[in-house]
């Protein structure tokens, strides 16, 4: 994957998703979903360049890299769930998901804190 978003205009989610090759497409909207499925009063919104849900406040980012899905809930998302989300690179605020790898649907709960 070449495109870089950082100098990229685009005004909303389906735009930035547009950017990418279809497989990572598949997996940013299967992204989107599932956080849709879990916070359904969330408003989508694209913040530092990044698709974005608020809900009282920022809920959640997640954006498309080189090789994985960064996902980035709150801090204490990543403290609640560290050891389901251990065999994954990860730090206090954000989550590695490679791409060659299936998207874990056990995030649903860490999308919820």
């Amino acid at each position: 994957m070449e495109k870089s978003t950082s100098n990229t205009e685009f005004h909303n989610i389906d735009e930035y998703i547009a950017m990418f090759p279809k497989e990572v497409q598949d997996k940013l909207r299967e992204m989107r979903e599932l956080i849709q499925e879990t916070a359904p009063q969330a408003e989508e919104t694209i913040s530092y360049k990044m698709p974005t849900f608020r809900l009282n406040g920022i809920l959640v980012h997640f954006a498309a890299y080189k090789n994985h899905i960064g996902f980035y809930p709150t801090p204490s998302g990543i403290e609640a769930f560290k050891d389901e989300l251990s065999i994954y690179k990860h730090s206090k605020g954000s989550v590695q998901f490679p791409l060659e790898e299936p998207l874990p649907f056990d995030i649903e709960p860490i999308s919820k804190l």
